[in-house]
């Protein structure tokens, strides 16, 4: 329970970028042992009030106290030397480092000029055991799992500040088991009287771990409400704007449609170096879902059949045509598109512009000698700009410089602009505020509308039975069952991934 006492104080805090109000008179307060919701949907300014309390971005109005004091950090390292640690939703550790380095890079234990490697290994090790982790330190980072990955960061977040720790969506690639024991970890951390800043789109679990819930919408500050006080249709509506209802999506038509379909796509007894034996049809109008737990192989299905990861042995059809896909070009060659888990590592590249993302695609079908002009390129970023209601002073805007769910639709603008026949989505909503999300589905139902074959793969089973009119169980990366029609519920799904058998 928050023990009342005030560690971080933000007042009237202002931040502009050029063309947009970032932050405008926003205010923020968190306790000692509490867990403080920060909301809002992506573009809303809780990443850019983030980085301001830690130092990353300048502020152009307002105060910000810590423990009573003002304070100015110029750079994340003078934030964790006060008090405050930040553990983004891309874990921004050395993975080729062992989990001792990655705990204790730039505090290495001496011991007469040398790094004693014997000392920061034992207390690497004793630091996650307070975490329930018992793992061996010595082992590379990358040779665990996202889960512990997750912790790590955590434990050395705490170790060096061990007063506000801020959680930027730190659930968004972990399973259910996982999220309970980082819950247990926050809860442990509260009884320490340690801040916590929590940002995430997942609300139920704002409500089954947070104390208290600060909202931002359009960078502006909405309210602070204990969560007690805070039923979710009310928190949503402040969020958006608007009223909870506005934001369902209705389920696709396509549903009760079986007969006369075209199909368009065959994968016959695929397997790859992750993948066995999955067979599959694709016909044109299908949303086709992939529902599994972590490690099921949903991600791996698409990139055999983006070429990422190819096939092993099996056949490929298209339009009744067999084709060798290999690679990542030759799926675009043939009509396939794949928007890819990770928007920021493999989707977007920060650096080049809205126009410059949105081509890249189209012009790796066309090849070198057939260059996508400006005036064309111009032309499909504002159509794509308007189409996809990408928020944006222009097509000019640095990609680095956009919200998570304007990221996404710049992914999902650049691989249509190749106007392929089959689109494979993974995950093409996580980290995403609920009306982002809404558009995204609202999106791929409109494209199976028109004849799209559209892959569908989230972690929310809500979200695919929503949008699904077919539906692919996995389980230990082997297909276990096919769900049609109204055959597709969540009992179904949750009794295949149990391990029945198929009937």
């Amino acid at each position: 329970m928050a023990s009342g006492r005030i560690l971080v104080r933000m007042e009237h805090i202002f931040k502009y970028f050029p063309g947009v109000r970032a932050l405008d008179d926003v205010r923020f307060t968190l306790c000692a042992g509490e867990v403080h919701a920060l909301l809002g949907e992506n573009g809303a300014g809780k990443s850019t009030l983030i980085k301001v309390l830690t130092g990353v971005e300048k502020k152009d109005g307002g105060s910000v106290f810590f423990e009573g004091k003002e304070i100015n950090p110029q750079s994340t390292y003078e934030a964790q030397a006060i008090g405050i640690s930040t553990v983004y939703q891309e874990i921004n550790l050395c993975p080729n480092l062992s989990v001792a380095e990655n705990i204790y890079i730039g505090r290495e234990i001496l011991k007469n000029g040398f790094i004693n490697w014997k000392e920061i290994n034992k207390k690497a090790a004793l630091l996650l055991r307070d975490f329930n982790l018992n793992i061996d330190v010595t082992k590379s980072l990358d040779s665990y799992s996202v889960a512990v990955q997750q912790m790590v960061a955590i434990a050395r977040a705490v170790d060096i500040s061990a007063k506000v720790l801020i959680l930027d969506e730190p659930t968004s690639s972990l399973s259910r088991v996982e999220v309970k024991e980082l819950f247990k970890i926050l809860r442990m951390l509260k009884e320490k009287n340690i801040g916590i800043v929590f940002v995430t789109h997942f609300l139920d679990q704002v409500y089954e771990i947070s104390d208290t819930i600060t909202v931002l919408r359009n960078g502006s500050y909405i309210g602070t409400y204990p969560v007690r006080d805070l039923p979710k249709p009310e928190l949503i509506t402040k969020m958006v704007g608007r009223e909870y209802y506005n934001f369902h999506v209705s389920p696709p038509e396509l549903r009760n449609a079986e007969d006369n379909k075209e199909q368009v796509f065959r994968l016959q007894d695929a397997s790859s170096e992750f993948i066995h034996n999955i067979s599959l049809d694709m016909y044109r109008g299908d949303i086709l879902g992939f529902s599994g737990l972590l490690g099921s192989g949903r991600s791996e299905i698409l990139r055999m059949i983006f070429g990422s990861e190819p096939a092993l042995s099996g056949s490929c059809e298209i339009k009744g045509n067999e084709v060798v896909i290999n690679n990542e070009k030759a799926a675009i060659m043939n009509g396939i598109a794949l928007c890819p888990e990770d928007r920021n590592a493999e989707g977007v590249i920060g650096e080049l512009t809205i126009r410059e993302n949105i081509i890249l695609a189209l012009q790796t079908k066309r090849g070198v000698l057939k260059a996508v002009s400006r005036a064309e390129a111009g032309r499909l970023a504002d159509m794509y700009i308007q189409k996809l209601a990408i928020k944006t002073p222009s097509a000019n805007q640095l990609v680095k410089n956009l919200s998570g769910g304007n990221k996404q639709k710049v992914v999902l603008a650049r691989w249509l602009a190749t106007d392929p026949f089959l689109f494979m989505l993974d995950e093409p909503t996580r980290g995403i505020d609920i009306r982002t999300k809404a558009e995204i589905q609202k999106i791929v139902i409109e494209l199976a509308a028109g004849g799209m074959a559209t892959v569908f793969v989230s972690s929310e089973l809500d979200e695919m039975l929503n949008c699904c009119n077919r539906m692919i169980v996995l389980r230990d990366k082997k297909q276990t069952a096919e769900l049609t029609g109204k055959g597709i519920s969540e009992a179904a799904v949750m009794k295949y991934l149990a391990g029945e058998k198929n009937e």
